[in-house]
């Protein structure tokens, strides 16, 4: 195709977000068969399947996801467009963030919180889900960046390039009512206590699992829970121990009114940054490295990133 015809990608648009035609002909005020139409001129200028049916509804075909990126930049340019000509000021720089749901909040927000200080405004877009869906959309260029605790492997099936931000040990956390029936002889005490733990999938369950071994503690599993700031909340309220990077320890005790009980010696988190290209071009993915490296852990002050090719050649 030579040149792309908008309202056609309008229409796709629109049909995309409200998840089928009906939907969009009330969005539209047209009739099925002019978008259905549209819809089958536009795929056949693309020159491959945009959509694909299940049931009533219409998903997004891999290229469909692709194509719904960028229209979706492009009519969000387009209000913004609108809205300076009417006097309401340019844009700022745009992030299309993926934020794996196993990392934790407080860390995500650390690394996050530079762009927010900045003297151009930004707008971040960030989106939470498991690391392998938030690497599908980082090689269909959904997001710009992907936050995780784990690299990016082979197995991920996209090439991308894994940057190393840091590591840090895991601290044990109570509510202090609690603390204050496992702080002798630790961590000996710790055996048959209760236990937030993230569950089986995550990085640091298995080196928790490992860790408990090597102790000799048997826990007692309360909870096992991905999401990383619902884990927290249940240990606000005294449901059990739970751990998290030491880094952001004195964070998590003003926030959420627990104490440190001590360190998991040996248990240690690592994070990374995931992104589509080895040479980094988008100023804010850069800001976000530099400031990680520069003293969020601190232990990377002087360490470049590392950098690493992670999925199948191409």
């Amino acid at each position: 195709m030579d040149r792309i015809n908008y309202q056609h990608l309008y229409y796709f648009w629109v049909v995309a977000k409200h998840g089928s035609i009906s939907a969009a002909c009330e969005v539209l005020h047209l009739a099925q068969p002019t978008i259905s139409g549209q819809l089958a001129i536009f795929e056949q200028a693309v020159g491959c399947q945009l959509f694909v049916k299940q049931g009533r509804k219409l998903l997004l075909s891999d290229t469909g996801r692709a194509v719904f990126h960028y229209a979706e930049e492009i009519f969000s340019l387009g209000r913004e467009l609108t809205h300076m000509l009417k006097g309401g000021g340019g844009r700022g720089m745009r992030l299309n963030l993926g934020i794996s749901d196993a990392l934790p909040k407080l860390l995500s927000y650390r690394l996050v919180e530079p762009l927010l200080r900045m003297a151009e405004p930004v707008q971040i877009h960030c989106l939470e889900d498991k690391t392998e869906r938030l690497l599908a959309e980082l090689a269909l260029h959904g997001v710009d960046l992907v936050l995780c605790d784990v690299p990016a492997t082979p197995a991920s099936g996209a090439r991308v390039f894994n940057h190393f931000l840091g590591e840090s040990q895991v601290a044990i956390f109570a509510a202090p009512a609690l603390a204050e029936r496992y702080r002798s002889d630790f961590p000996r005490c710790l055996n048959g206590a209760p236990f937030l733990l993230p569950t089986a999938n995550t990085a640091l369950r298995r080196s928790l699992d490992q860790w408990f071994d090597v102790n000799q503690i048997s826990p007692t599993v309360q909870v096992e829970v991905e999401d990383s700031g619902l884990l927290k909340t249940f240990g606000a309220g005294g449901s059990g121990l739970f751990f998290s990077p030491l880094a952001v320890a004195e964070a998590i005790e003003s926030q959420y009114g627990v104490c440190t009980l001590g360190i998991a010696d040996g248990v240690v988190e690592r994070f990374y940054a995931v992104t589509a290209q080895r040479r980094l071009k988008h100023p804010l993915v850069n800001t976000i490295l530099e400031q990680a490296q520069k003293g969020l852990f601190g232990l990377l002050s002087n360490a470049p990133a590392t950098e690493v090719v992670a999925v199948g050649q191409v």
